[in-house]
């Protein structure tokens, strides 16, 4: 009997801005680690899954996130096989969508807008904050982080103006205006939502993880790591996420505020400790009926 087959999927480098290394070397590791477990694995990039004449396997894993990847990945989804993370949570990641998910879920974010970015739009909309408002963020309403203008902080209207103008320059249509909250960064990584998809009977042990990212103060303000990562395991769960990190807000007085979540992660300061759990987790979603 052969061994069951899958596919591993790079993300895009474009996508990996600072973290094109720690990118490829974790999904790498997971690959070996389904290698153990007794699958076929094959490791692609965006380029080599979109050019493929060869009929998909019963299963894939990947990082990739741009637009054509993802079409592709749906139209394979819909004749049977099964990907993780699935292609529409993927989606779900671009920025305007996640706040859609996460309002109707009821999960604590910073207060936010979506603007357009072009004509007059953004000095109506700049000069229309009240001053209690600034700082805020500026951030593309599509996909995360790429490049510099696509998030920044702004402290007077002008400043807000510019950055729009910024992104509405590089045919980036809308932006998300985001009130800055004041607290402790913490970055957090997680595996499982806590139950195997659509099966609610038999739980799956998830796995989590948080730091403080090193180039930020830390104030030591207190809160339950344990409501951390329900939080965020609800907020992955409202976008269809299996696999993610994220960035949260420790304020002042304990709340928990999620800034942002991420499709598969480089999981870099514990990769060795999450690939065989991801591996254990995809085994456990690739052969489960």
């Amino acid at each position: 009997m052969s061994p069951p087959s899958c596919w591993g999927v790079f993300r895009e480098r474009t996508h990996s801005p600072g973290r094109e290394s720690d990118d490829t070397e974790i999904l790498r590791l997971t690959g070996k680690m389904l290698e153990a477990r007794g699958f076929d694995v094959s490791v692609k990039s965006h380029e080599e899954l979109l050019d493929s004449r060869d009929a998909p396997p019963p299963s894939l894993f990947v990082m990739c996130e741009q637009l054509p990847s993802l079409r592709w990945l749906q139209a394979c989804e819909a004749t049977g096989p099964r990907v993780v993370n699935r292609p529409l949570a993927i989606l779900n990641t671009y920025r305007e969508r996640t706040l859609l998910r996460w309002k109707a879920a009821g999960v604590a974010f910073p207060r936010s807008r979506v603007v357009p970015t072009g004509r007059s739009a953004p000095k109506d909309l700049a000069r229309g904050l009240r001053a209690s408002s600034y700082p805020v963020w500026v951030k593309r309403a599509d996909v995360h982080y790429l490049e510099a203008g696509d998030v920044t902080r702004a402290s007077t209207p002008e400043a807000v103006e510019a950055a729009l103008a910024g992104l509405a320059g590089r045919g980036i249509s809308h932006a998300v205006l985001q009130t800055h909250v004041d607290g402790d960064l913490l970055k957090f990584y997680g595996i499982g939502s806590g139950a195997r998809p659509g099966d609610t009977r038999s739980p799956f042990a998830p796995w989590f993880r948080y730091f403080y990212p090193g180039e930020h103060e830390v104030h030591g303000y207190p809160f339950d790591p344990r409501a951390l990562a329900d939080h965020a395991r609800r907020a992955a769960t409202a976008l269809g996420l299996e696999v993610f990190g994220g960035d949260a807000i420790v304020t002042p007085r304990g709340p928990v505020i999620l800034i942002d979540l991420n499709a598969w992660p480089s999981f870099a300061l514990y990769r060795d400790e999450a690939a065989p759990e991801i591996a254990s987790y995809l085994e456990d979603r690739f052969t489960s009926g």
